[in-house]
């Protein structure tokens, strides 16, 4: 077991049986043209991360981790949307509409794809998600428990959405959480921290949180 320093106390890393989960570093939320530039968001927030995430990525890979790379995307014929998702707010172009990288958040479309600083190398587990959580609809629970894992690392978008409803999911299903702060990043700075501090409030009551840096110090 390792410390690795951390909110709101050190997190006991299990290098054996840990999995990184980068969540949604999608064309569609990190680029302009994309679903995220749609409902009016500036993007530049999240693509400010993407140094970071690629970094971490890369430390997972130095110490053969398991690497799991989440998309929210949805069946071309849209069955697995549920109309209240598709219809809901005012924004000019929706869930399967034809945008500058293709039909927004549908599968096999450019801007589907993950960004290539933190694209999917062979082997590394790919998770199309058609929900917020990672583990709706999805098998991805059985593939992280044939590897043996019990522990996850959080990064990617957004905090408050995909990436608080994807650990809280995990936590519920009993595996220890760490999200790493500067890997993560919202449209919405104060959504962030409310979210950083949620997660982490009352004895890590969801999981723990810590910038790379410190993993980084761990592991060395």
């Amino acid at each position: 077991m390792v410390d690795v320093a951390a909110t709101p106390f050190p997190f006991k890393l299990d290098p054996q049986h840990v999995a990184l989960i980068v969540i949604d570093m999608q064309r569609d939320f990190i680029e302009p043209g994309g679903f995220g530039d749609a409902l009016g968001n500036d993007v530049s927030r999240l693509q400010a991360i993407i140094p970071t995430v690629a970094a971490l990525i890369d430390l997972a890979r130095t110490h053969g981790w398991v690497i799991v790379h989440t998309r929210e995307s949805h069946l071309p014929d849209l069955s697995d949307c549920p109309p209240a998702k598709r219809l809901r707010g005012d924004a000019p172009l929706r869930i399967g509409d034809a945008g500058p990288m293709g039909r927004l958040l549908v599968q096999g479309e450019p801007g589907n794809a993950i960004i290539e600083d933190c694209a999917p190398k062979p082997g590394e587990i790919v998770i199309d998600k058609p929900g917020k959580g990672m583990f709706y609809a999805t098998n991805v629970d059985a593939q992280l428990r044939a590897h043996g894992i019990t522990q996850l690392l959080f990064a990617g978008v957004t905090t408050e959405v995909c990436v608080q409803t994807s650990m809280r999911e995990a936590n519920d299903r009993g595996y220890e959480c760490l999200l790493i702060e500067d890997a993560t990043e919202s449209y919405f700075a104060q959504f962030k921290s409310a979210a950083l501090a949620m997660l982490t409030a009352q004895g890590a009551i969801v999981g723990w949180s810590t910038p790379l840096a410190k993993l980084q110090a761990a592991v060395a």
